[in-house]
Parts: structure tokens; sequence; C-alpha cells
């Protein structure tokens, strides 16, 4: 259960090593990449609103939900999760902060430093990016006066073909938009020579917190 003020909110929580190492991890969200709720724009990303609440009562399964656990939730790693498939694979980030709204909501690009293969193993070995530019983090847009119009990230990837970050077209991620294939709100798209072929690839992703 997740206090929220006098409420007693029921959040799944994930006890073991599923992928993610040993110990109690929150669930937060839940994105479908086939769908639009979770879109780079959508205000979901910087509003304290709930979606779907019952469909955080239950695990990894294809009910997208947004919980009160992304602006109540302070934590010192993030679990990152993308199903293709049949398969489930997990990446940690070793992140602290206040909340994921805290990191994601005012829009300010946020860096880590996963590496591309680790973004890629979300994906397994269809996973396809660009060589240069590897932006990765929270709030991820391309440099140049275009940047809304190509690859982005709420938590993610972009990558470019040529050596700098105004034109990426391709990307791994949660909250995704832009070129090629805006509709891909999770998972890998890729266009314009990426290391492993185009690919359009829309995941079920998971973000957890600990």
């Amino acid at each position: 259960m997740l206090m929220l003020g006098s409420r007693n909110i029921p959040v799944y929580c994930f006890m073991g090593d599923f992928g993610c190492g040993i110990g109690g991890w929150t669930l937060v969200m839940k994105t479908d990449g086939t769908k639009n709720t979770f879109h780079y724009s959508s205000p979901f990303w910087s509003d304290k609103e709930v979606y779907n609440l019952a469909g955080g009562k239950i695990g990894f399964d294809k009910q997208e939900t947004k919980l009160p656990s992304y602006w109540e939730t302070h934590f010192s790693k993030i679990c990152l999760g993308m199903r293709d498939g049949s398969t489930t694979r997990f990446v940690v980030i070793r992140q602290s902060a206040n909340s994921l709204y805290a990191l994601i909501a005012d829009g300010t690009y946020r860096a880590v430093s996963l590496g591309r293969d680790k973004w890629k193993s979300l994906i397994g070995p269809q996973a396809s990016l660009q060589r240069n530019c590897n932006k990765e983090g929270f709030n991820v847009v391309c440099e140049g006066s275009e940047s809304s119009k190509y690859s982005r990230a709420r938590i993610g990837i972009i990558a470019n073909d040529q050596n700098d970050c105004l034109s990426c077209d391709s990307r791994i991620g949660y909250g995704t938009g832009g070129l090629q294939d805006d509709s891909n709100t999770c998972g890998n798209d890729a266009m314009h020579s990426p290391d492993n072929g185009d690919k359009h690839i829309k995941a079920m992703g998971y973000i957890l917190v600990q």
C-alpha cells in the first residue's frame, strides 16, 4: 500500500530478483508502445494525475497505468523493463530523486550514462540504433531548432547517423515520439543507417523504483 495523504493506495510491489536485483520494487508506470497515452507530448509526464489506478494492482501485463508513486515516491534506483513478444528484459539506472516527477515534469534534460549497449539490451538481439549522438537520460531531445520533429524520449536514448545530435532518427525508450514513427511511444524505432537495420518495435514498458 502507498500512503497518499490520508489514503492508502494499493500499488503492486515486486519482491525478489525478477531481473533488477533483490529487494522490493514499487511500480510507477506501465506503458504500451502501440498506444498514444504516454507519448512524449502527453500531459501525464508533467502532471500529478493517475491513469487506470486498477492497473497498478497487478504485475507485468499489458494494462497501462500511472500511479501516485510517480510523484510521491523517492528512490535511489530505477528499474526499467521492456516486453517484446513473450520476453521481458530489464536494466537498472542508479539515480536518486525525490520522485520520477521531479526528474521529468519540468522538461529539463538530465543525463545518465548507461551506454547504448545497455539500452539495446532492453530490446534484445533485434535492437538497432544509429551510431552517433547517443544522448541518454530523461527528457532526451535533439539539439537543433527542429528538435520536436525528431526522435525524443522521456526516458531513454536517441541517436543519429551524422556526427551530431541535430536530426536523430533512432531511439530506444519510454514516452517516445518524433521521426520516424511518431506513433511508437515505447520501444525501439530506427531509420537511416542504424547498426542493425531499420526497426519499428513497439514494446510494453515497465517502470519501477526502489
